[in-house]
Order: C-alpha cells, then sequence, then structure tokens
C-alpha cells in the first residue's frame, strides 16, 4: 500500500504537466475584435458572426431571440449568420463554447447601418485637425457637440503586412467629444448627417492612413490581375532601394542644407521619406481592409488621390487602378455592388503634379454602377493641402448616399460632361445633372482647348441654353476641350442645388 502510494505520488506531477498541458494547447474561444461590444450591426441583412475556438467545438450565438450554432473548422475558425434584424438596441449578444468555458458576452448592441471609411489624409484628419499643420473648420465648437449615442465610432490601428490578417486591434466606442475628436473628421460628418436625416444608428470604421497610393488598399490579386500594373511593383522595387539607402540620403540631404545655411541660401527642396511599409502593394490591404471584409456593412467612403498625382506613380494608371480597387472590395466583401461613395480630390497649387489626371480618372470611375462623387474643388485651398471645409464634402457624400443606398429622389451630383459639339471653331459642351446651370462670381473659367498641335490655351466661356459655348481666340478646329484641370483652379460652374461641376476632359467628334 505504501509502495503504491509512492508511485501515485511521483505520477502526479507527470498527469498535473499533462492536464495542464492539454489546457494550454487548447484555443480560446475568441471573436475578432471589431464583433466587440457597442458595435453597430448591419440591419436588413443577414448578420455576420465568426470567430476561433477548439477544432471540432459546437460555438452556439445567442442574439435578440434569436439561436444560432455553428461547428470549427479543422484549424478552429466557425462562422454563423444570424437572420436579418430591424434597426433598434440596446441588445445583447452571449456566444459560448460546448466545452463549457465562460462565454463572451457584448453588450449595448444597435442595429443600423455600417459605412467603411478609408482613403490618405484628407480622409484621415481628425476633428482636432493635423497639430500645427492642418485644422477643421469650426473644430472645436463641432468636437463640443459631438454627444451622439447612436452614432458608434471604430478606429482600425496603422499597421502594414506582407500578408493578409485575419484580425486588427480596433474596438467599437460610443460617439463622444473624446472619441470624436481623434477620428476621421469625413466620417464623422457623414455619420451625423446620415444619423440625423435617417433616425437609425450609423456605425463608421475609420481605415485609414496618410499619404499612402491606392495600390496600398488593393489586394495582391487584384494587382496581379492586370498587366497594365506592372509599373507599380516596378516603382515599388525601386523606392525600397532608396529606402535602403534611407540613412545615407538623409545624411546627403542634411549636409547640403549646412551647405546652403552657411552660403546664406536658402535650404533646398529635399523628396518626401514616407513610411515604406505603409507604401508597398497590398501592405494595407491585408493588414486594415482584409480583417473587416466579414463584417456586414452598407457601403463604403474614398477620399485619396493626392499622392497617385505625382510622375512617380503613372497618374495615368489611376483610371485603371481606381475601378479594379472598387470591383477588389465588392468581390471581398461578397455583398454584391455596395455604393462606394467618394470624394473626388480638391484643389491645391502643385504645377509639378497631375491632380487634373487623377480628378479625370475619378469622374470616369461613376461608369462603375452604385458609384457617386463629391466633387471639392470649390474648397480647396491654393497653398492647403487639407481644407478645412470637411462638413460640406460629407454632406454631398451624403447626399449620394441617399439616392444610391436609400432610394430617394433628389440632385446629388453637380453638372458631369455628357458630349461636346463642334459649331465652327467653337465648342459647345453640354452636361447631365445641369438644371439651373450657372456660374457663380462672373463669367465661366476655367475652360480651355486643345489645337491641331497638342497645346492647350485658355479658352473663353459662355452660358447658352443651359450649355456652354467654348472658344479659344487663333485656335481653328480645336480637338479637345477641358475644364477645371489644372492643380489649383478657379473653376465655377454650379448647378441649381449648388453643387459643383466636375474636371473633364474630352476628345471632340
Amino acid at each position: 500500500m505504501r509502495l503504491r502510494f509512492a508511485s501515485l505520488c511521483r505520477l502526479l506531477p507527470v498527469a498535473l504537466f499533462c492536464l495542464m498541458s492539454a489546457a494550454a494547447g487548447r484555443a480560446e474561444l475568441r471573436l475578432p475584435h471589431m464583433l466587440s461590444s457597442h458595435a453597430v450591426l448591419q440591419r436588413g441583412r443577414p448578420i455576420h458572426v465568426w470567430g476561433w475556438s477548439d477544432a471540432g467545438e459546437t460555438v452556439r450565438v445567442q442574439f435578440h431571440g434569436q439561436t444560432q450554432r455553428a461547428t470549427a473548422n479543422r484549424y478552429g475558425q466557425w462562422e454563423l449568420w444570424l437572420r436579418a434584424e430591424k434597426a433598434g438596441g440596446p441588445f445583447e449578444m452571449t456566444v459560448s463554447a460546448s466545452r463549457g468555458e465562460a462565454p463572451i458576452v457584448l453588450q449595448d448592441l444597435l442595429v443600423g447601418d455600417v459605412w467603411f471609411a478609408s482613403g490618405q489624409s484628407n480622409m484621415q484628419i481628425p476633428l482636432i485637425g493635423f497639430p500645427g499643420s492642418a485644422v477643421i473648420r469650426n473644430a472645436k465648437e463641432e468636437i463640443a457637440q459631438a454627444n451622439h449615442p447612436e452614432i458608434r465610432l471604430l478606429f482600425v490601428p496603422l499597421k502594414s503586412s506582407p500578408y493578409p490578417r485575419d484580425d486588427q486591434g480596433g474596438t467599437w466606442t460610443h460617439c463622444t467629444p473624446e472619441t470624436a475628436r481623434t477620428f476621421s473628421a469625413v466620417a464623422y460628418f457623414f455619420a451625423r448627417d446620415l444619423e440625423q436625416h435617417l433616425h437609425v444608428p450609423i456605425g463608421i470604421v475609420d481605415a485609414t492612413w496618410g499619404g499612402t497610393p491606392i495600390e496600398s488598399w488593393m489586394s495582391l490579386r487584384s494587382l496581379a490581375s492586370d498587366a497594365a500594373f506592372m509599373p507599380v511593383f516596378m516603382k515599388r522595387a525601386e523606392f525600397a532601394a532608396q529606402q535602403t539607402n534611407l540613412k545615407t540620403i538623409l545624411a546627403q540631404e542634411k549636409a547640403e542644407d549646412a551647405k546652403a545655411v552657411a552660403a546664406g541660401k536658402p535650404k533646398p527642396e529635399h523628396p518626401w521619406h514616407p513610411d515604406q511599409q505603409s507604401w508597398n502593394p497590398s501592405y494595407l490591404y491585408n493588414a486594415m481592409i482584409a480583417p473587416e471584409t466579414p463584417y456586414t456593412i452598407r457601403g463604403f467612403l474614398w477620399y485619396q488621390g493626392e499622392t497617385n498625382s505625382d510622375d512617380a506613380w503613372v497618374p495615368s494608371l489611376y483610371r485603371r487602378l481606381f475601378p479594379a480597387m472598387i470591383e477588389d472590395w465588392r468581390t471581398r466583401w461578397h455583398e454584391g455592388e455596395l455604393p462606394f461613395l467618394y470624394v473626388q480630390i480638391s484643389s491645391f497649387y502643385s504645377p509639378q503634379e497631375h491632380w487634373g489626371e487623377i480628378r479625370n480618372a475619378q469622374r470616369l470611375t461613376l461608369a462603375l454602377r452604385n458609384t457617386g462623387m463629391a466633387v471639392s474643388l470649390d474648397k480647396g485651398l491654393r497653398n492647403n493641402i487639407h481644407p478645412p471645409d470637411k462638413q460640406t464634402v460629407s454632406h454631398r457624400l451624403a447626399l449620394a448616399a441617399y439616392h444610391l443606398a436609400y432610394g430617394e429622389d433628389g440632385t446629388w451630383e453637380g453638372p458631369l460632361f455628357e458630349q461636346v459639339t463642334r459649331e465652327g471653331d467653337a465648342l459647345r459642351v453640354f452636361f447631365t445633372f445641369a438644371k439651373g446651370l450657372h456660374a457663380e462670381g462672373g463669367a465661366v473659367r476655367s475652360f480651355e482647348v486643345e489645337s491641331a498641335d497638342g497645346t492647350w490655351h485658355a479658352a473663353s466661356a459662355r452660358l447658352d441654353s443651359g450649355s456652354v459655348l467654348v472658344k479659344a481666340d487663333g485656335v481653328n478646329a480645336p480637338k479637345a476641350v477641358r475644364y477645371g484641370w489644372a492643380s489649383y483652379t478657379d473653376a465655377n460652374l454650379y448647378n441649381g442645388a449648388g453643387l459643383p461641376a466636375s474636371t473633364f476632359e474630352a476628345q471632340v467628334p
């Protein structure tokens, strides 16, 4: 008996170790970060719930009188769908596993509309602005009034990755002055507009990173699908090589600065040296977009393009990259042709860059179904790449949402080029969304025509019977016309709803 007891004592540590090892090897029941308390779940559509647990384990989800179960696959992944719900809340969701561990309880959930906002700095800039460099109009008052219990915010942390991630670190919060102050101003004003107009909860996801090119936000599969995108990879390889020698480059620039100062001259301009990871093709898609694609949403908001206007990034490619990205995201979300609303980049004095090319590419992207564009030419500032009036821009996005996402009538776009006809040496330009077409501040401005030798000439223009008659002295039989093309432009055409006309370029038939 004593021997048996001694043997058991010797085996006890081994048994305890085995039990502890087995417990350690079991996967914890887990949800993605964006399925958290205070979330907004998309109304009117099946609600996707997913997560991780032990392989083969049954997971039960209870929500607003519904109960659904799923079994984790061999990798411990599970997913299920709840029936669609009407707007409302707050509700509670309980997620439990068959092995009996403590359930996960999500509290204060609302059902409403969820919009996904992304892009570079003009979408990223928060209500408090970028300290020392950019501000938001009436920021102090806007922040103080940002108490909206029915609006919820989710900020996606700035991360990059060479491969697609399945989770990110952001969770939902209430919209308060404290949380809204560091949240995307454009996204916040859009959410406020919708909540006040629709009277349903609104959730906004902020996945933004300043100074980034569009290809960083696209999946590798999408970029690899078109041979025309090869320059993207070539330029990024060149960029990576430059970054490898960044310390040497910075030292050289510092020496050049010192030499200029010693000679009593201004410091020379140097290229911007952005974070390498955020510029790599697909790196931001992998870390900041891919983890969100299982979440059911109502639509997208986008404000980007300034970075792609530089010669180094082949601006002409944007007219292919942008629609490809939209199709890419719609494919990843598996929700059909979700509304994709975007801001056309504004007006800013940058003569070495091709802002007109980007704005025109964004206009052409309206050929895709269920897309809407907010023109912001009239809100740009000559020497500020971050226009402070984000309220107006967000309202124009909301107008597009009311039409495309909610089926409301009304004028939601500014004048868009429709066709051009020849009348002798003059051109007549027709627009859609042109009811009440007028020029603010005097004569029609910012038209140009192209002569036979390829030179562009400033042209006079006047309103005539709901169209615009354009002519340049000395230019016979112009072959093309454009409007609002300069990086910084004084374009002044509007329709009766007060919405500005878009940049365009068109060949004369």
